[in-house]
């Protein structure tokens, strides 16, 4: 009886929270928050601190992804234990804990592997989840984009295929001879293939928005107008920057991974030279790979930017560590070469004096108020600039054409008017210093104008 109640149990909670559900991309419909318990490992490669910290931080994604934090365990070893990460004591004593406040699921701070993960849920019956697995739960619901529906559900698909697993004997593989292989193995292997061959499809389909997204920064680097890219941690109010920079509708929201979709909008810098201002995906501490993968194709925008502006979060209670993170996945995608300025946002809040004085180069600003946007601004449009080639160009008195759009799209370091035209000593990108280059000297050829 004991045994009919608890498979019964089993059956109702995995139906819930995490659950990953293929080409329905995990998109459920909660009409209760479910109750969580939370689970954190402290080894030798991990302090007490950081642990802490990150406990917090996947607390927040819970609650993101519509669920309650009842209860945090922690569990100190030298190193997780491979059958079950905790030691099969400690798992006993969660599902005992488990039990007495009727939870739904416990979830780990760090990724289970797929045997842990099985070997959890026969002890909890309940599900097991990890930190990947809410963290793919939260972008399911929040990808609104068929591009970033189907970038979801790629990196959901790679997540289960190596968790697929049979229920019970009947789909063992271990025992083999006639009589054993029953239906139950031969649907195990068709599931695996329908996801494979979904995977395949979701692939070609993102390299063919790729291909387009290429096709657009093509266009974009065939005119004058740079490309700036804003980087960050989640929440750290990249949206909101862009939209008071660019009169944007971004989605704007106190929450982790508001917006997944990458919006670009025109800019017009105080100098009078325009830019592509791109808001893109947030990141996270231990970002899963397989998010990172499928959005390549959206995180290509990073790449391909002339400077990256990240946005960092002054009233967090570890800014450093967010910094840290970010460079971590820039550096995966291939970005870390890229002119990076950071941004201390939530200057309202919070005083960003002692990380003004850590970062040189940095500006403070409230994305919210709109104080330190002036500055900011300016520092973009010197960094900008910073790159441009210096030339002199001799412009006859009759093309005042010319020397307005000197004036407007490059930086004048140095004007002088002679008897013949004008001497300008500025600060081109490439696509102006090309259509000027009938008007560009060399030094020893500018006495003769």
């Amino acid at each position: 009886m004991d045994n009919e109640i608890l498979a019964t149990k089993d059956e109702s909670h995995r139906g819930g929270f995490g659950e990953l559900a293929g080409e329905e991309r995990g998109l459920i419909d909660r009409s209760f928050r479910e109750r969580i318990i939370v689970v954190g490992l402290i080894d030798e490669e991990k302090n007490e601190i950081s642990t802490h910290v990150e406990l917090n931080e996947l607390c927040r994604l819970i609650d993101t992804a519509g669920a309650d934090v009842v209860e945090t365990v922690i569990q100190r070893r030298t190193s997780p234990d491979p059958a079950t990460f905790i030691g099969k004591g400690k798992a006993n004593e969660i599902y005992q804990l488990a039990e007495s406040l009727d939870v739904d699921s416990v979830v780990f701070n760090d990724e289970l592997t797929p045997a842990q993960q099985f070997n959890l849920e026969k002890i909890f019956h309940r599900s097991a989840l990890d930190r990947t697995a809410v963290i793919l739960d939260i972008f399911a619901q929040n990808a609104n984009t068929p591009e970033g529906k189907a970038q979801v559900e790629l990196a959901q698909l790679q997540y289960r295929l190596p968790r697929l697993k049979g229920q019970g004997r009947e789909l063992s593989q271990q025992a083999g001879g006639i009589g054993t292989r029953g239906p139950g193995e031969t649907k195990l292997e068709v599931d695996r293939r329908r996801l494979v061959q979904r995977v395949h499809k979701l692939q070609k389909q993102l390299k063919a928005v790729g291909a387009h997204r290429d096709n657009q920064s093509k266009r974009r680097r065939r005119s004058h107008n740079q490309s700036v890219a804003i980087v960050g941690y989640t929440n750290a109010g990249k949206s909101t920057l862009l939209n008071l920079l660019a009169n944007s509708d971004a989605i704007v929201a106190d929450r982790l991974f508001a917006t997944l979709d990458p919006l670009t909008r025109r800019l017009q810098l105080p100098g009078g030279e325009s830019i592509f201002l791109t808001d893109t995906v947030g990141f996270i501490q231990k970002l899963p790979h397989q998010l990172v993968e499928a959005f390549k194709t959206t995180l290509d925008v990073v790449i391909d930017a002339d400077l990256l502006v990240h946005v960092v979060d002054c009233s967090h209670s570890s800014p450093e560590t967010q910094i840290k993170a970010v460079r971590k996945v820039l550096e995966e995608i291939g970005a870390g070469e890229v002119p990076e300025m950071i941004i201390f946002n939530k200057s309202d809040k919070s005083d960003p004096s002692k990380f003004l004085m850590e970062y040189p180069d940095s500006v403070a600003i409230s994305a919210h108020s709109g104080a330190g946007i002036d500055k900011f601004l300016s520092a973009i449009a010197d960094e900008l600039r910073s790159v441009w080639d210096v030339v002199q160009l001799a412009i006859p008195f009759d093309k005042g054409d010319v020397l307005a759009q000197v004036h407007r799209e490059g930086q004048v370091i140095e004007e002088q008017a002679t008897e013949e035209g004008i001497l300008i000593q500025a600060r081109l990108d490439t696509f102006t210093k090309s259509r000027l280059a009938s008007f560009i000297r060399e030094r020893e050829n500018l006495d003769g104008i």
